[in-house]
């Protein structure tokens, strides 16, 4: 009983950390003509689910998206309210649970290219939530929306899965060595 105590006292505090962290990374932004701006929030997103695996990382997800909504200033630029979940880029926030997760379920493949592979349909799928979105509020044609708001910014996220994936594998051995995560938490 006391061990599983511990486990969820140990986890909850891993979650509030990595929120903390995607919180951070969030807060710098390159504004762009979208409305879309570019952040780091995307390997935030995935190194929450490369390091803590698909639960934990998909809670981290759902945290910030949950602290971010009562007002909190977390989303990009500093902001938060409902309206940001609302609005143009609200997608892809929703989306953020998704990329956690799909990371985290990488994260617990031995092949590498799999682990990659997860993520990517993660930022996929977060892409996709965040065009459709963007799409409706702005009442832009779909296609118009993709090409706005999910091809310009392909190359950096791709980029940014896979430095999460390389820097997460580190991060989690380091974590494991210290006893703060073990390999059953990833799973």
């Amino acid at each position: 009983m006391i061990m599983k105590e511990q486990f969820n006292v140990r986890s909850m505090v891993m979650i509030g950390m990595f929120t903390a962290v995607l919180a951070v990374l969030s807060i710098l932004e390159i504004p762009m003509p979208s409305g879309v701006p570019i952040t780091l929030q995307t390997f935030a997103v995935a190194l929450c689910g490369y390091v803590l695996g698909w639960k934990r990382g998909a809670a981290c997800g759902a945290l910030y998206l949950l602290i971010g909504t009562i007002g909190v200033p977390v989303f990009a630029g500093m902001s938060g309210g409902i309206s940001k979940l609302l609005g143009p880029t609200g997608g892809f926030i929703f989306g953020f649970i998704f990329l956690a997760g799909l990371c985290g379920v990488g994260a617990a493949c031995k092949n590498k290219m799999l682990a990659v592979i997860a993520g990517l349909v993660g930022l996929a799928v977060c892409h996709l939530l965040g065009a459709i979105q963007f799409s409706v509020v702005t009442n832009t044609g779909f296609v118009q929306s993709l090409l706005l708001v999910s091809v310009p910014y392909l190359v950096k996220d791709v980029l940014s899965v896979i430095g999460a994936l390389l820097a997460g594998s580190i991060l989690r051995k380091r974590l494991m060595q210290a006893n703060l995560i073990n390999h059953g938490q990833i799973a």
